[in-house]
């Protein structure tokens, strides 16, 4: 199925995602300097952090947009619980 980002959640993401490649090539200049390993930690949790931040802005796109639109076409609803069913299990792991 293909619908298109919302285009301020589009922008956000990117930002955010843009965010986390500096904080991870942070980590790696601190791991290759050999930072302190509680530092290194805090730097890891940190970008975690960001990432799921991250993992926000996309699924509020997808419940605003793609579920939505799924929910009000005859059939579709079973798939949009399957796909956050699926999400949810991943995101507990």
């Amino acid at each position: 199925m293909q619908h298109k980002l919302d285009q301020k959640l589009k922008k956000r993401a990117i930002h955010r995602a843009k965010i986390i490649r500096g904080q991870l090539d942070g980590l790696i200049k601190a791991i290759e300097g050999e930072v302190y390993c509680p530092t290194l930690l805090e730097q890891s949790l940190s970008i975690q952090g960001s990432l799921k931040s991250l993992d926000a802005f996309l699924l509020e796109n997808h419940l605003k947009t793609h579920v939505t639109h799924q929910i009000k076409h005859e059939g579709r609803a079973n798939q949009a619980v399957k796909e956050l069913i699926k999400v949810f299990t991943l995101s507990n792991k």
